[in-house]
């Protein structure tokens, strides 16, 4: 656990358009991989779109689902500039950065050039979902081996 008044050592938002396919899948499985290494005083995951839709796309849900993780209660929401001032990593799922990044802000950004998933058949949906699972992965590899655990 992050300890009073100590902040992570790195916060990452997955950010998209809608903040309904992509960038959730990619802060779900972030969420998960914290987890599994134990690094939630370490990393901090946010998401959010620049034009939210209404709710999280079904084929997304779905995909998700077969992979035990729920995204049906999760909604859509905006990430704001003066949110992201306060990361030192922005992925894009396959939009322009320029787009979200306030012009003051220093931080990394990565584009992962992602294809969206609205509207596709649930197979194309699931490469989707594998490539940001695989990318999620290596991110976590890159990100903890800067950043030794507490001792």
């Amino acid at each position: 656990m992050t300890r009073q008044n100590e902040q992570p050592t790195h916060r990452i938002a997955f950010v998209c358009v809608q903040n309904a396919g992509r960038s959730q899948m990619a802060a779900a499985f972030a969420e998960r991989e914290r987890d599994r290494r134990d690094a939630a005083d370490r990393i901090e995951v946010v998401t959010g779109g620049t034009r939210p839709a209404d709710r999280v796309h079904e084929v997304v849900v779905e995909a998700m689902t077969e992979v035990d993780i729920d995204l049906s209660g999760r909604t859509p929401r905006e990430v704001t500039p003066e949110e992201l001032q306060t990361v030192d990593m922005v992925v894009t799922m396959g939009c322009s950065a320029s787009d979200v990044c306030p012009a003051t802000w220093n931080g990394e950004n990565r584009d992962w050039g992602l294809d969206d998933p609205d509207g596709r058949p649930i197979e194309a949906v699931r490469e989707i979902r594998d490539e940001i699972d695989d990318r999620v992965v290596a991110l976590f590899d890159e990100l903890l081996s800067e950043t030794p655990p507490p001792e």
